[in-house]
């Protein structure tokens, strides 16, 4: 794994498709959103988060571009929780290019949880919390 990347508990590889391009010849802005959506999700799924009692909702959102992605590349987006709030918890992520042997981009989000039945804004349950943490101190990330 890439220096870069040994702070991130999960580390999702995404290949860069042909039709991630756009008329300018390079990965458009667009996909990095979903390329970090996908890290999300799998960050989620480590935490068992869909069969939870819970949902996720993305309250805001953004995205640094440091370098043009061009096909054919694989990217490694590394996600972590920066902060936890009672109700929210703030993700960073970065992409890092095989092809350029560099961060291309970095972003990050606020998500919020919601609950499934009223559909309003919850606290994080105390479970996933723990789980969180346990997962962030693998990465020398301290969130307690």
């Amino acid at each position: 794994m890439n220096n870069d990347l040994v702070k991130f508990p999960v580390v999702y590889e995404q290949k860069v498709a042909w039709g991630d391009m756009d008329a300018f010849g390079h990965v458009n802005n667009v996909m990095y959103y979903r390329y970090i959506e996908s890290a999300r999700i799998a960050y989620f799924d480590r935490l068992n988060v869909f069969e939870q009692d819970v949902l996720t909702v993305v309250s805001s959102s953004q995205c640094k571009y440091l370098k043009p992605v061009f096909y054919p590349d694989v990217l490694e987006v590394g996600a972590r929780i920066e902060e936890m709030r009672n109700s929210a918890i703030r993700m960073y992520y970065v992409l890092f290019s095989q092809q350029q042997q560099q961060i291309v981009a970095e972003g990050d989000a606020v998500i919020v949880f919601v609950d499934k039945d009223e559909m309003k804004k919850t606290l994080i349950p105390e479970h996933l919390r723990k789980i969180i943490i346990d997962l962030e101190a693998t990465v020398e990330n301290s969130l307690a």
